[in-house]
């Protein structure tokens, strides 16, 4: 145990997590040359195109007669639960920095989780080959931060390697050794876990007591699910079968479970002996969703071949809640719930992409809890659940503590931008004399969607942000229905602020004129609320030129043939096959807005 060494690297998004790690790879030879490539732990193709981490990949590698136990993790704020369960499971955490940055947001959302877990931090500027990098004011900025001498920082390039032999050293150095009880029954705790097609379900363990050996009866003290390990091993990042783990390493272990809810993350596996009483780990907190949105598979004999995908995924991904749900316009599905909108965006392309399931996803919202005024409570997480206007007591949203770090000069928009959306203002710290962190508390439904984007625009792309829920507060909330040919569209409908329903009808009705294809008729676009039309508009018909084989003769012979055409596309309209099938792109659209 006194050669093992568990840590993981933490760090605001685009701060270099992936590269530094591959060049780890790299010098300790766990990746022959010809197999190495660029974000070698990003093993999705989602990851490798939008460069960036999204599932927490552990990795083992030797050095200097050492075992160190690597767990890369993501640096976006929607999954900051993967962060959190890979600390758990380490005993350092290795502090990423970018030195042409400084310290972000999630820079320090997740020391503060590192913190919290009374890790070891080693704290490491990256990017110092570039010509923008600043040594000395990221210095300044880590020293402050933790309070930690000059001597302690590790300068170091992930692109070129340069520094990355010292931080692997101070590893061995500095990291504590895993304690635990080699002789003490199996005591392992689950931080991840994976759905293969041919080896079933794959619990990624580290072991705090005791050995876990290939064949060994197992059993999961929170499901009470039995089964026996078909197979044991180490990350090389690919699955390296070792037969066995023992006391303090990072490994898988092929469960032999068929029915992916078994085996839950956060969850202890032991030996399964009679008689043996084994206390449980300390599990992870429960994961909080912040937003909703309904999933429906676009064709509805689909709806069992979804609920298998959603399993698989859930097992991949634990920030994931879900729940069946039923609607009059979209059959069967599933309302979802998800930590942000990027969450929800990479959960849409997974689906589609692993399982190849086409899907509709409603305009997503946060939860609200309604007081009626007979004395009941409704949690309302979807539009189509919320009661009418003259039955609502009060209703309440979530609330969130949001924090923005940004350049001083940018400072003004920010605050104005923070105020549009209903933002209340605490108080600024200044990091330095040219950079400030601005703590507001904001309503969750604000920031849902293009909040994020709007900040970047304001500071040219420099702020970051990062939010906590914070507690639940009144709100002036009414549900808006979306009419299209004068016809309710269900997965439209959207709960919005009663002084802001012209605003955002209006809104809602553009969109829909720019993104709908035309028909053979015009379609009338509605928004209404309470049955009173708030916004309206209309998309002109296509029109069909019914006279074009004509040539020559009486005018009133074309004028017939446009009279023909005026009364077919009435007559559509009054049979009901004016009917106009929603693109799922629109959805999109609006999820963006």
């Amino acid at each position: 145990m006194d050669k093992i060494r568990n840590f993981c690297i933490i760090a605001h998004i685009d701060h270099g997590k992936s590269t530094i790690s591959d060049r780890m790879l790299e010098i300790t030879n766990t990746v022959e040359d010809r197999k190495m490539k660029a974000q070698l732990l990003d093993r999705m193709d989602i990851e490798q195109e939008r460069g960036i981490t999204i599932k927490l990949q552990p990795v083992t590698m030797e050095y200097k007669g050492y075992t160190l136990n690597l767990i890369d993790t993501p640096g976006h704020v929607d999954f900051t639960y993967e962060v959190s369960r890979s600390l758990a499971a380490c005993e350092a955490a290795i502090l990423l920095v970018d030195a042409t940055q400084g310290i972000q947001a999630q820079t320090l959302a997740n020391l503060y989780l590192a913190m919290d877990q009374n890790l070891t931090i080693i704290p490491v500027a990256n990017k110092i080959d570039l010509p923008a990098s600043n040594k000395e004011k990221t210095k300044r900025e880590i020293m402050e931060l933790l309070g930690c001498n000059e001597d302690e920082i590790y300068y170091a390039s992930g692109k070129t390697g340069e520094g990355v032999p010292e931080i692997l050293d101070a590893i061995i150095k500095k990291v504590p050794e895993p304690k635990g009880n080699p002789d003490a029954p199996l005591r392992s705790l689950i931080f991840d876990s994976n759905y293969d097609e041919y080896k079933g379900v794959v619990a990624y363990i580290r072991v705090i007591d005791g050995e876990l050996n290939k064949k060994d009866k197992i059993r999961l003290l929170a499901t009470m699910a039995e089964s026996e390990a078909l197979d044991v091993g180490i990350f090389k990042p690919d699955y390296l079968s070792t037969g066995k783990l023992k006391t303090g390493e990072i490994g898988y272990v092929v469960t032999g479970f068929k029915n992916v809810t078994e085996c839950g993350v956060g969850d202890t596996l032991t030996i399964n002996k009679k008689g043996l009483e084994i206390k449980s780990l300390k599990g992870y907190s429960e994961v909080k969703p912040m937003v909703y949105a309904g999933i429906f598979p676009k064709e509805g004999n689909e709806f069992e071949n979804l609920r298998d995908a959603i399993d698989k995924l859930k097992l991949n991904d634990s920030a994931l809640v879900y729940e069946a749900e039923h609607s009059d316009a979209l059959g069967f599905g599933f309302r979802c719930g998800f930590l942000g909108i990027l969450h929800l965006e990479i959960f849409q392309e997974r689906l589609k992409r692993e399982f190849n399931i086409e899907l509709i996803v409603t305009v997503p919202s946060v939860s609200y809890r309604v007081y009626q005024k007979n004395g009941k409570k409704l949690i309302v997480r979807t539009p189509q659940q919320f009661p009418k206007r003259e039955l609502i007591e009060y209703s309440e949203e979530p609330w969130v503590s949001l924090d923005i770090i940004t350049p001083s000069n940018f400072v003004g928009a920010i605050m104005g931008l923070a105020q549009d959306k209903r933002g209340i203002y605490k108080n600024i710290e200044y990091i330095d004399e040219t950079r400030a962190i601005i703590h507001y508390e904001i309503p969750m439904s604000a920031i849902l969607t293009d909040f994020y984007d709007k900040i970047k625009s304001a500071t040219q792309g420099y702020a970051s942000i990062n939010y906590e829920f914070l507690s639940y507060k009144k709100a002036d909330v009414v549900k808006m229905d979306i009419l299209v040919a004068e016809e309710p569209v269900e997965s439209l409908s959207v709960i919005t602020y009663a002084d802001d329903i012209q605003k955002r009808g209006k809104e809602i009705v553009n969109i829909l004129k720019d993104s709908l294809p035309r028909q053979m008729f015009v379609i009338k676009l509605q928004a209404s609320v309470g049955g009173k039309i708030v916004a309206g508009d209309r998309l002109s018909a296509m029109r069909k030129d019914v006279t074009a084989k004509l040539y020559g003769g009486d005018v009133s012979r074309k004028r017939k043939l446009l009279q023909k055409q005026k009364a077919g596309k009435k007559k559509m309209m009054a049979s009901g096959k004016g009917s106009v099938d929603i693109p799922s792109d629109t959805f999109i659209k609006l999820l963006k807005k």
